[in-house]
């Protein structure tokens, strides 16, 4: 895996990154979350629900970016495991524990 920043040095959401990072993202965002997914629910027409994805979208960013700042070693060592396994949770646990010790929900 070459880097996981990109120029301004916040962290690409990769689906390594968005793994690693999903029980972060379930915790922090959830409010976010549910909110697109009861106007998805209300509304199928896409265009409808695109200021609420926004949000998603902004609230995963920040928390990446958040994340990496705070936990910068484990959050690399844990989506570099992800990455080169394919992100099978089962062979990265030790990484995992070690992220989640340096970056608490």
């Amino acid at each position: 895996m070459a880097t996981s920043l990109d120029a301004a040095g916040d962290p690409i959401p990769t689906s390594a990154v968005l793994t690693a990072s999903s029980k972060h993202i379930g915790a922090s965002c959830l409010s976010e979350n549910v909110a697109f997914l009861k106007c998805k629910q209300k509304d199928p027409n896409p265009e409808k629900c695109l200021e609420k994805g926004q949000q998603v979208t902004r609230c995963v960013l920040h928390l990446l970016k958040d994340l990496h700042q705070r936990c910068t070693k484990e959050m690399d060592t844990y989506v570099g495991c992800m990455y080169y396994h394919t992100n099978e949770f089962d062979l990265c646990r030790k990484e995992q524990q070690a992220f989640e010790k340096s970056c608490p929900l």
